[in-house]
């Protein structure tokens, strides 16, 4: 069976570490952090602020807000728009991101 790669005639691209969760994922050159998390079989990587409910990507193209992460210490970070980069370190957001801020 031919993937979509064969077809076109790519090749892979460079790959290199990230960390999620204290776990090491591998990136491809120009995956989005939720490109990543997806292809390492994550699908939710933020709770909501009320009820804990896990969430993931699901508009991917950065209106909804479902897939808010913290990357590299900086949270609310849009993870179907933040490219992936050599080093980064994901954590999973939980609620808002600012819990110490909460009243």
């Amino acid at each position: 069976m031919r993937s979509p790669r064969d077809l076109v005639g790519g090749s892979p691209a460079a790959t290199y570490p990230i960390a999620f969760d204290g776990r090491e994922l591998t990136a491809q050159e120009g995956q989005s952090i939720a490109a990543v998390l997806w292809s390492a079989g994550i699908l939710a990587w933020r709770t909501t602020r009320e009820t804990a409910a896990p969430r993931g990507a699901f508009c991917g193209i950065g209106s909804c807000y479902d897939c808010l992460v913290i990357v590299n210490g900086r949270p609310n970070q849009r993870a179907c728009l933040v490219p992936a980069q050599p080093g980064d370190t994901v954590t999973t957001q939980e609620g808002t991101g600012r819990a110490e801020l909460a009243v």
